[in-house]
């Protein structure tokens, strides 16, 4: 058939097709007993037409796939294709069932070669999609096993199969089609010479399955996330930046986001309010920016609540139980509570002006629209802690930063980048930009806040989901689709997760808690 005269349609078997859809089975299966009756067949499409999908080119019917619903619990196990059908012919569909059961697959001889199975099979994963069905199971003929019986177990040709070393008209088609092998099925169809009687139980996973019982309960798939990229500049009073702060989470909430995100160190401004003797003392200069954390923290939550979004509240500093100095971001939950996570890798210049110390905890925090991890800044440029997170289903990533040049900008930029790809998840990125030379260390800053994906077909060709223009106060949004992570995560191009050498290497965070009690005992 060429190519050219091809009119091909996909769509649900009718009853008003069975007097194409028998012949074509009688010459498919002319070896295991041809068609079902007409009866078998007006059945199942009654009892579950979503499942029997049909190919046709110009209204010839060239392709067909049947499928019931099944208990997963009972057709998981080992069973006999008799298990399947009842009296008379019948296909026993389960329509409370879980999963679905493949029937039969069939291409019309003349059409082979156009990868018209594989539709069918897509097809089908589609409507188990759509219904909330578990997986697709298959008992699998070996057609070809007679040829090498006298020489291998069932087993052993399945593994030949499976390696390529051998080819199986059937198991090797439904093995590029995402199947896996979960056992082998004995006396599955006594009639079948040429498996023997043996078949393998084939298993395709819903990966966006969702129990009926937990659905209710399940988080939303599409989160928006709003950025503030926020402008530097001197304040007269607290109140003046929290009037700031305030007026972008209610722009950003009316645009129903989920989440606000703010700047590292987005307050440190509040510093040009000493008098100018004491800035030349940075230290005493960013302690006295810490006095004013506690009321940011307080207040930022109440916005949290009162607008009904969670809030990244950049970093700012905070005085630790033991005196000393922390870059810590803090997440505003929109139901009232607070969670803090510390910058781990502090810069030179944090460490050497400022005596800022690196944090010791990294956790991934649960919150109503996804689970996500929050590096500040210079961490992002350390892969280990975004593998780590990760390793906890982290599902965004959020970097508030501070960047002063270009370059140190790049390096951010390009290192979060990294960290979407590898680790397949989202990474929003939220800087500050403007001039405040009135103050020390204050005096350049360079953003671009962005959104970054991973780099496969269901992102943007350049896996970036949004970003700012450079250096220009603004906010900025961005739809994310949490049920894309967990399809790039298990069928992507390339699964990087999935595909670590854990027999080569591992990664692990050591627990510090006994080390931390120790030292404020020696503090105090």
């Amino acid at each position: 058939m060429p190519i050219d005269d091809l009119q091909l349609n996909l769509r649900n078997l009718t009853t008003d097709d069975y007097p194409q859809l028998k012949p074509l089975m009688d010459r498919v299966y002319h070896d295991i007993g041809g068609a079902w009756p007409k009866l078998t067949i007006d059945r199942l499409i009654n009892e579950f037409p979503d499942g029997q999908i049909v190919i046709e080119d110009d209204g010839k019917l060239i392709g067909v796939a049947l499928t019931a619903q099944v208990d997963y619990e009972q057709f998981s196990n080992p069973h006999r294709y008799d298990d399947l059908i009842g009296q008379r012919e019948t296909i026993q569909n389960a329509s409370d069932g879980d999963s679905m059961y493949g029937i039969d697959v069939l291409i019309d001889p003349e059409y082979r070669g156009y990868r018209l199975g594989r539709r069918l099979y897509e097809a089908r994963k589609e409507v188990c999609r759509q219904l909330n069905l578990k997986a697709i199971l298959a008992g699998g003929r070996i057609p070809e096993y007679h040829l090498v019986a006298d020489e291998m177990s069932p087993t052993e040709y399945i593994d030949k199969v499976a390696r390529k070393e051998l080819h199986d008209p059937i198991l090797s088609f439904q093995l590029a089609n995402d199947f896996q092998v979960k056992r082998l099925l004995r006396k599955y169809l006594p009639e079948d010479e040429k498996s023997q009687g043996y078949a393998t139980l084939l298993e395709w996973n819903n990966i966006l399955y969702e129990p009926a019982e937990l659905m209710l309960e399940s988080r939303p798939t599409q989160v928006r996330v709003g950025a503030v990229q926020w402008q530097m500049r001197e304040f007269a009073s607290v109140e003046a930046v929290l009037q700031q702060v305030e007026y972008f989470v209610d722009a950003l909430a009316d645009y129903q986001s989920d989440f606000a995100v703010f700047p590292e160190l987005f307050n440190a401004p509040l510093m040009g309010l000493q008098e100018r003797a004491d800035q030349q003392d940075q230290i005493a200069a960013i302690r006295f920016l810490a006095g004013f954390t506690e009321r940011f923290k307080s207040e930022m939550s109440r916005m949290a609540v009162a607008y009904n979004i969670n809030i990244i509240a950049g970093s700012m500093v905070e005085v630790g139980e033991n005196g000393r100095l922390y870059n810590v971001a803090y997440l505003c939950h929109r139901d009232g509570s607070v969670e803090r996570q510390a910058k781990l890798h502090v810069t030179p210049q944090e460490r050497r002006d400022w005596m800022i110390e690196g944090g010791e905890a990294l956790q991934v925090f649960d919150t109503d629209a996804g689970r996500i991890g929050i590096l500040i800044c210079y961490d992002v440029e350390f892969p280990e802690l975004g593998r780590l997170l990760a390793d906890q289903d982290m599902d965004m990533l959020f970097v508030p930063f501070w960047t002063d040049t270009k370059n140190g900008y790049l390096r951010v930029r390009h290192c979060a980048q990294a960290r979407a790809i590898e680790n397949e998840c989202y990474v929003v990125l939220c800087g500050s930009v403007g001039n405040v030379p009135s103050i020390e260390n204050l005096d350049i800053q360079y953003a671009q806040s962005s959104v970054f994906s991973p780099s496969d077909f269901a992102f943007p060709h350049d896996a970036v989901m949004a970003e700012t223009t450079p250096n220009t106060e603004m906010i900025m949004f961005s739809d994310l689709d949490l049920s894309r992570l967990t399809i790039v995560r298990n069928e992507g191009s390339v699964t990087n997760l999935k595909d670590r050498r854990k027999d080569l290497f591992d990664l692990r965070l050591r627990d510090w808690s006994h080390k931390l009690g120790s030292l404020d005992s020696e503090d105090s």
